[in-house]
This record gives structure tokens, C-alpha cells and sequence, in this order.
């Protein structure tokens, strides 16, 4: 599975990485040492916590309004596959996008929970993008 160094979980959780070090300080989120002893963060660990801050933060009333073409990176929190057709969650900061795309395209993207992505958001499309 794939490990996040604080300053991308910072950037994967919207916050700045003396945040998510303090967080991790405090427990709030699990992290371990590499072998030259930066901060890694596993991404199902992530995933997690992603969704735990979201539902924590509610909704957000003064909410900026964006475009149709946004992308908004993060993180993949869960994977339903179906023979033919798939769902894909990402959390990228307080928000939860889902998109419904076929089961091959997953495949071949390599998805899995805790890995980084990008949903793209066009109208009422949303498309994954692996990073």
C-alpha cells in the first residue's frame, strides 16, 4: 500500500503540514518511520482519517462555488466493483466525490483504496485520473 509523507498528507487533507504534524503528535492519525526516518503515513490509515475529518467538519455554509472543470485531488477511500460497472470514492479535503465508471477502467488505472487521485468534475460527470 502506498505511504504519504506528512506534507502530502497536509496537501491530500487541505491543511499545512504543521497541522497534520500536530495531528500526528497527538495521535490523531498513525504514523511510522523509513529507513532514512521521515513521517509516513500509510494510505488506508489516510483514507480513513480523510473521512473522519470530513464528517467531523460538516458542511461549510460560505462554501466557495467553483466551475465545472475542477479538479480536486485526494485520496481513494473505497472501491465497489461489480462485473461490468465500478464506483470509485475519493476524499479530497471536507469533500466526497463519487464516480461511476466501468470496472476495466479501474482496473487498468491500478486503483486501490488509499492510493492518490484526482477527481475531475465536468458538468455532471466525474472522471479519476491516477497520480
Amino acid at each position: 500500500m502506498q505511504s504519504y509523507t506528512i506534507g502530502q498528507a497536509a496537501r491530500l487533507l487541505g491543511v499545512s503540514p504543521d497541522t497534520a504534524r500536530r495531528w500526528a503528535d497527538a495521535g490523531r492519525v498513525t504514523t511510522h518511520r523509513d529507513e532514512s526516518g521521515r513521517r509516513l503515513i500509510d494510505g488506508g490509515d489516510l483514507a480513513a482519517f480523510s473521512v473522519e475529518l470530513a464528517k467531523a467538519a460538516g458542511t461549510e455554509e460560505d462554501a466557495p462555488y467553483t466551475s465545472a472543470r475542477n479538479a480536486f485531488p485526494g485520496i481513494v477511500t473505497a472501491i465497489k466493483l461489480g462485473d461490468v460497472a465500478a464506483q470509485v470514492e475519493i476524499q479530497a479535503g471536507p469533500h466526497r466525490l463519487v464516480s461511476l465508471l466501468t470496472r476495466e477502467a479501474v482496473e487498468e488505472l491500478g486503483l486501490e483504496v488509499g492510493m492518490e487521485a484526482t477527481a475531475r468534475v465536468k458538468s455532471t460527470n466525474v472522471h479519476i485520473d491516477r497520480v
